[in-house]
Parts: structure tokens; sequence; C-alpha cells
């Protein structure tokens, strides 16, 4: 639907606007004090006097305006493209604009989080009115001043211009402005009318990066603090019978051994002492039966799809009967492995907890939530709680779970001194959360050449997919159509992963979508586009994409990536998917090197509204679409007796740089309320090249990693 360009404001609402009538960010502003014409943005921004306002700006004597971002940043980019949105309402020059990270505060902010790829989406409206109010207050404000009305002014570049030419800066006004009534209708700019939004901004961390400056969780560091390194089950099911510190103690920089619960943290005033002395505590565990192994899972979800206890999810038509009248059903089954997150900075948190206060600092994606949970725990009251936000070295869903917070805070309060949970890599493999291992069966019915029917089950580990995504694609495109699921409650944590469920969902879907092609003797990319005239118009509210901007999606990339018109030597393979509220679709190249299956290129088209930061999305679109190629080859983490097979990078295999293919992103161009990119490259991606190796090699693959199962019968096919 397209965004208004008319707001209402009262005196109470301007001070916490919300973003969505369904829940989104609240806003807190109050106006600036100084943005004067004619500035230059200083060297040393630290040198600056600022003036607060509120939790989201203040401004210099100069001109310089610093915002803060409200949400956690993980590399998604909202640190720079949500302050954009604000600056470019309110009209000032980005050159003159400093981010900063805002802390938690849920008196001014709502819905601080970073996942789902929902910020930006959430934030759209809220932070819009945010700078537009604003910025008309302050040319009423300019108007009163010169005694005319403030339809003769206007707002440029933080400098405010009457009819006859004459000039004042925002800071001209500023004090006169924050008198005023708030205005009743604020006009938004007109997408065409954009100078920020839409063009291409370098990451605001970016010089910090680069140069290794502090800005990560595990640069945080204050004196008094003591690091913490801490000996967790080495089998998921396994609990703590006895320790002994006496080795531990005696490495040099360990100042305590603490138990709590089933785990034990070693103290020291330094990481490697910390670590060190963790390695030389001897633990005994309680001998469980019941340790859980991969090859039992691998039955586990098999003899759940061969059964008949499932939930249906959604139900249309009659599946039953159209597989019955059918004149071939084709079914397949596709299987997925656990999967660790592997940031590439592992879990760590500062904690200082005394009686007068819990003083957090570190990287996590939902800070309001580990707050309260953290309260809780100490039986606290949560505003004693100040939590400060650093960026992160990778989240990919991980950081939503703040264990390793409740560990640190914990710790802190038994030690009574200020504590730094750090992971070691093996730590951090090892302890969990994890993807899921998944098994779907989809079965189609197929009658006069025609799709009829068709049935999807889903056998998983612990959880199932949320009850959104049986409302995606093909959803409302079949009139029989039905999503059923079950599950294997495990004592492995399992959680949210990049893209949850969809990552693997998308492969398989995609995958068996193309077999159906063949088998209906149609052009793959043809067949989806047919389907989805079916959903166009459908007054099915649960339907959640877009018949039309999937087509549309569908045909950039069939264009852009010449499809059916490929070289000699190269296989084409495509793949569509709709998650996170953002339509992707995406063209894989693939060639045959030393008899053996090679990504060359993807093209992927996205629509997801209007760009905020160009460069920012294609760098998440690009980082997504690797991530799912690498993953979809080679990730893979199995487990023996309760434990990882895999604990660092020389056991887990990931992507290798020179394995990375070209990426080429194009957007569809509209002017809808912007949607999250940090996810919804992802899915489309391992069906995408699963369709080039089945037209390279001519095997269908059915189970992630691709490596474990192409290279000996590939070799055999082409060899």
């Amino acid at each position: 639907m397209e965004t208004s360009n008319k707001i209402t404001f009262s005196r109470r609402n301007f001070m916490r606007t919300t973003a969505l009538a369904g829940g989104g960010m609240l806003i807190g502003f109050n106006l600036f004090t100084a943005c004067k014409e004619a500035v230059k943005p200083p060297v040393d921004i630290a040198d600056l006097n600022f003036n607060d306002f509120n939790a989201f700006i203040k401004i210099a004597d100069n001109g310089m305006v610093t915002i803060f971002s409200p949400n956690p940043e993980i590399g998604q980019g909202v640190k720079t493209s949500m302050p954009m949105i604000i600056a470019e309402e309110l009209d000032v020059p980005w050159e003159n604009v400093h981010v900063a990270q805002g802390v938690l505060d849920t008196k001014n902010y709502t819905r601080q989080v970073a996942g789902g790829s929902q910020s930006i989406r959430f934030g759209w409206d809220a932070l819009r009115q945010t700078g537009a109010t604003a910025r008309q207050m302050l040319v009423n404000a300019a108007a009163a001043k010169w005694g005319v009305d403030a339809s003769e002014c206007s707002a440029s570049e933080g400098i405010i211009t009457n009819s006859k030419g004459e000039t004042l800066g925002y800071g001209d006004v500023v004090k006169e402005a924050a008198a005023l009534e708030i205005p009743e209708n604020t006009a938004l700019k007109e997408p065409r009318d954009y100078k920020i939004v839409g063009a291409d901004a370098i990451n605001v961390d970016m010089e910090k990066i680069i140069t290794g400056k502090p800005l990560y969780g595990l640069d945080y560091k204050v004196d008094g603090m003591v690091y913490a390194s801490v000996l967790r089950p080495p089998a998921f099911g396994q609990k703590l019978s006895a320790f002994d510190d006496m080795g531990a103690k005696a490495v040099e920089g360990v100042s305590d051994v603490i138990r709590f619960g089933e785990k034990v943290a070693v103290l020291a005033n330094n990481t490697w002492s910390a670590m060190q002395g963790k390695k030389a505590l001897k633990a005994t565990w309680s001998d469980n039966s019941s340790l859980e192994n991969t090859e039992d899972h691998d039955k586990i979800l098999t003899e759940i799809l061969d059964g008949n206890k499932f939930e249906t999810r959604r139900e249309d038509g009659n599946v039953k009967k159209a597989f019955a009248q059918a004149d071939k059903v084709i079914e397949r089954t596709y299987e997925s492995p656990f999967l660790p997150h592997n940031c590439m900075e592992p879990m760590n948190f500062y904690a200082d907890v005394t009686d007068d206060k819990i003083h957090l600092v570190g990287p996590i994606q939902t800070p309001e939530g580990t707050a309260n949970r953290v309260a809780n725990m100490l039986n606290r009251d949560v505003n004693d709680i100040h939590l400060e936000m650093t960026r992160m070295g990778g989240g990919f869903g991980r950081r939503l779970y703040g264990d390793f917070v409740m560990e640190a805070a914990e710790i802190s309060n038994l030690a009574k001194k200020p504590v730094k949970v750090v992971f070691s890599r093996e730590d951090d493999m090892a302890a969990g959360i994890y993807r899921p291992a998944i098994k779907y069966r989809i079965a189609a019915s197929v009658k006069d050449g025609k799709l009829t029917g068709y049935h999807l089950k889903e056998a998983a580990i612990n959880s199932n997919m949320y009850g959104l995504i049986p409302h995606f694609f093909p959803a409302g495109c079949i009139d029989n159509y039905k999503v059923s699921t079950a599950n294997h409650q495990s004592k492995i944590t399992t959680g949210a992963w990049r893209a949850p469920y969809t990552n693997f969902l998308a492969f398989a879907e995609q995958s068996f979508f193309d077999e159906l092609a063949r088998e209906l003797e149609q052009d793959p990319v043809q067949l989806r586009i047919d389907l989805l005239q079916n959903v166009k118009g459908n007054t099915d509210d649960r339907i959640q994409y877009s018949g039309q901007r999937m087509e549309d999606t569908i045909k950039l990339a069939a264009e852009k990536g010449n499809w059916g018109k490929q070289e000699e030597g190269v296989y084409q393979g495509f793949a569509a998917y709709y998650s996170h509220n953002t339509h992707v679709a995406e063209l894989a190249e693939v060639v045959m090197k030393d008899n053996f299956p090679v990504v060359t290129k993807v093209v992927v088209a996205v629509d997801c509204g209007i760009v905020i930061n160009p460069t920012g999305a294609k760098n998440q679109i690009e980082g997504g679409v690797i991530d799912g190629i690498g993953h979809a080859m080679y990730g893979d983490l199995a487990f023996k007796n309760g434990v990882p097979q895999a604990t660092n990078f020389d056991e887990f295999r990931l992507i290798r740089m020179q394995e990375t293919p070209k990426v080429e992103t194009y957007f569809v161009q509209n002017t809808l309320s912007p949607t999250g990119l940090g996810e919804p490259g992802l899915p489309p991606a391992g069906g995408a090249i699963a369709n080039a190796i089945y037209n390279a090699a001519g095997q269908r693959l059915l189970k992630q990693p691709f490596v474990k199962h192409i290279k000996a019968e590939v070799k055999e096919l082409v060899g």
C-alpha cells in the first residue's frame, strides 16, 4: 500500500509517535537548539559543545547534528539507514550528521530489536514523522519572526527561506519553535524530492571498523574488570556432578573459580588466563543414557514423516481427493542438518551488578527482553538496569538469546565485581543455539497435465515453522493446498538462524517446483508466473505476499540474468521466494570444473519498497546470497552422544573467498514503504544453485550440505 504524505499530531503524541497500528517503534522527540547557516563539519566532533534535547537528537552550536540510532546494529546497516530517514525529513545535510548508538531506553523507544528484518519496516513512518514535524515547527517559528504566513517559507539544508529571499538558520529560531503549538497536519516529502533517502551512504562505522578502533563488544573494558571463561556441560543432557579447581587456581592471573548452576566460571585478569584456567578444571558429569546422536535424529524425523501425528497449519480445498483422482503424484523428501551461527565475534558481555544498579554492556539483538530476564533472575527492578549496546560482529539470530548476558550478570552478582564473559570459538560452537535439523516431504498431484494438489509436511527438531510461513507462496496459487507440521523434542538447544525455517524451506520448495515444471513440460520461470495469476485478487487476508510484486520481481531477475540465453557450458537455475515482507528472485549460473559444479554468478531481483541506502542494501543482499550458497553447499553439524562434532573452523566447512560468485543486484523501483533486507536474500540461494546444478550435472539434490552428496555422483555422470 502506498504511504500517505500527510500526518496528524497532537501535543501528546508528538512526544511518542507510533510507527504502525500493529505495534512499532515509538519515537520520543523534542526540538534541538541550534542548526546554523554555512555549517562546516569539524575535524573532531568530540571538541564540539552539544545540546541535548532527547534520546534521538542533539545539535552543536555550529549546526552539526547528532542522531542516535535506537536499534541494535549487527551489520544490517540500521545505524546508518535509520538516521538517514530522520535527516531526510528534517532536511539537514547528511555530511553534517554524526550518528551514535542509542542505549536501551523503553521510555523513548520501542521495538529495540534486531530480528526478523523488521527495524526499517517498523521505524519508517515514525522516523519520518519525527523529522518532518520538527522541520515544520522551525518553519512556523521563522514565519512568525518575519511576520509572514508559513506557506511563504520553505526549509532546505538546515536553512529556512521566505518569499523575499531572506534566510534564517534552524538555530536562529529554535527557541521560538519550541514554544509553538504542535502542527496538526505536517506534510511528508514526496519520494521524488528525497536527497538523502535513496542515495548511497557509507556505513557510519566504517572508519572505526577498518582502523580497529573500539566498537564491538569484545573491545569494551573498564578498570577493575575481570574476565570469565565458563565451563559448560560437554554434552547436551549432562549435568555437573563435581569439579576440582586446584589446577585452575594455580594458573597465573586466575583470581577465583565460581560454580553457578551446572556451570563453572573461572575469573582472571585476562582472557588467556581465564581460558587456560578453564582447561585446567577437572570436572565429572552425570552419565546420561539418553544422550542424542545425529543417526537417531535422522530415523526419528523419517518416522515422523511416515506417521500421522501432524498439526494442520493451513488447508485449502481437498488435498486427499485431488491426490486420489490424480494421474500422477510426485513426492520428494528434503533433509537439512543442524547449523551453528558462527558469528565472527564470539559471544561476550559485560556486567557490573551492585546494590544500586546493574550495568550491562555488549552485543545483543534483544536488549529489552534480555534486561527483563536479568531483572527476573536477580529479583531486581528492571529500572535498576542500564544496558548499552555495542556493534556486533555478526548475529544471525544467535544474539537474540541472551544466555551469555545472563551468565555475565549471575557471575558478577556472585563475585561482587564487574565481569566480562568471553566465549572461545569452541565455546561458541558447542554451547548452542543451533538451526534445527528439519525434513520436508512435499507431494503434488497432477491431473490432465495440470497441478491440482500440494501437500507439505515438516518434521523438525524442537519447533516448527512460524504461523505466517504456511501463507507464503504457493499458498493461494493451488486450490487444494495443505501444510502440516510435527516435531521431536530434543535437549539440544535450537532457535532462530538467519531467515528462520525459510532458509531451508525455500530450497526444498523451489527445487520441487523445478521438478514439477519438468513433469508439466513448462519453463520453470513461466510456471511460477502462471501460478501467481491465481493469487491476484485473492481476498484471503492470510496470504502474506503480493502476486503482482512477486511476478514483477521474477521477470526482472529473468530479464537481467538472460534466462534461457546462457552461453555454452553455463547452466542456469532459478528460484523465487517471499520472506520477511520482501520479494526476491535469484538466477544462478553454474559451470563444471574438474567434474564438479561451480557457482560463478547469481543475479538477484528484489522488491523491498523504497531503498533507503542502495550501497547498504546491495551489501545485505550479496551477503545473504553468499551465506545461503555457503551453508547449502558446505554447512553440516552432527552430534555423537550429545556432543557436537565440530567446534572450530578447521572442522566446520564455510565457503571460501575464492568460492564466492559474482552477485548482481537489481531493485524493483516503486514508492512503497520499505521492508527488510538482512534475511530475504538468503532463502532462494540454495534452490537457485540446486536447480542450476541439476541442469549442469543431471543430479537432483535433496540433502544439504550439497558437497556431501554431489562429488562422487557427479564425477560418474560427467566424468
